[in-house]
């Protein structure tokens, strides 16, 4: 039996100066009801997009991808998203999971939908059910609670196209949605009211728009980073055995594998291997530097004129057993000495 709400005079939409604010009343509602029986319905209230999640506990969370999680769960699949809301805040296509379509009818609350908003509501259902006549995939139908404008708008096809009984539609909408139909010029519209004509309802309308976002990895419950069941436990013999032991804590050029907290040790990617011990023959950088001071590091590139495995030779100074001057056969330049200048005639 459906739960009757109570009435309030707050508006469905949130205003637009309350652009990031969760909608007036969205939680006092179940997020999905029940396939209508006999039909491909299914109404829900809005979804909303990843921004609104931190204005939520986790029980009231509801967005496009917890919809297709609940639907598969009772085994329904969707196929169709027709949007009623009269703004683009909650979420837009780029929200939506690429395994869905999604059509926008803006439809103002709190009236009676006008012909034409009726009309482009029966061509989207009527074109669904024609390209998926060998398929039972669903036509999620929504507006701010899944309540009103979607109650009217599925009650309206079923009287005008199906033929179904006023009160009927009415009475099967509101126990399979989970609560009544509050708007009493909508419940007077569906009963006393007009058929709506149905010509022009098989022309082509609007293009539903498939969603373009794949299921995020925070969202996917096999996809939560709890304990990789491939690594082994943290105790003692756990993640922390796959570390390299530093080779000097003391030596400042000393590089951290950050890599190997995340990866076991055949699929690390490690530097080039340090130099062990200073070459032979390799001289200090500084003349106050010794040996014992050598840094760890990589090898520096040779100049031309040094030979690995020979003797350092400077050469600024004669070799050893030599009298010629130093360098390649240079002359020494003469050098003018501070002093008295003789200014004796020659």
């Amino acid at each position: 039996m459906a739960v009757q709400k109570p009435k309030q005079s707050s508006r469905e939409d949130m205003s637009y100066n309350k652009k990031n604010a969760i909608p007036d009343r969205w939680t006092e509602y179940k997020a999905v009801g029940k396939r209508i029986p006999g039909t491909r319905f299914i109404a829900f209230k809005v979804p909303l997009k990843q921004s609104f999640r931190y204005q939520l506990t986790q029980s009231e969370v509801f967005g496009p991808f917890d919809l297709v999680r609940i639907l598969e769960k009772e085994g329904q699949q969707l196929g169709l998203i027709i949007d009623l809301t009269f703004t683009t805040h909650y979420y837009k296509v780029e929200d939506l999971p690429n395994t869905l379509y999604h059509l926008k009818i803006f439809t103002a609350g709190h009236e009676v939908p006008n012909d034409a908003t009726i009309l482009s509501f029966k061509k989207a259902v009527r074109r669904f059910l024609h390209d998926n006549e060998n398929n039972d995939k669903l036509i999620g139908v929504h507006c701010t609670h899944g309540l009103n404008r979607t109650g009217y708008l599925i009650c309206r096809y079923l009287i005008d196209v199906d033929g179904m009984n006023p009160q009927k539609a009415i009475n099967l909408f509101n126990e399979s949605r989970g609560y009544s139909i509050e708007r009493q010029n909508y419940l007077d519209d569906l009963r006393t009211g007009p058929k709506r004509s149905n010509e022009g309802m098989e022309e082509p309308d609007k293009e539903p728009v498939q969603g373009l976002a794949h299921e995020p990895r925070d969202d996917a419950p096999h996809h939560r980073r709890e304990q990789h069941s491939h690594y082994p436990p943290f105790n003692g013999q756990g993640l922390h055995q796959w570390h390299r032991e530093p080779q000097n804590q003391f030596l400042p050029f000393h590089q951290k594998n950050n890599m190997s907290w995340f990866e076991p040790p055949e699929r690390q990617f490690f530097r080039p291997p340090l130099i062990p011990h200073p070459p032979h023959a390799v001289r200090p950088c500084f003349p106050n530097q010794s040996i014992r001071g050598f840094h760890f590091g990589r090898y520096p590139t040779p100049r031309p004129s040094d030979r690995f495995g020979q003797p350092y030779h400077n050469p600024h100074v004669p070799p050893e057993g030599s009298t010629g001057p130093p360098g390649p056969d240079r002359k020494l330049r003469h050098r003018h000495r501070k002093g008295p200048k003789d200014w004796t005639p020659r």
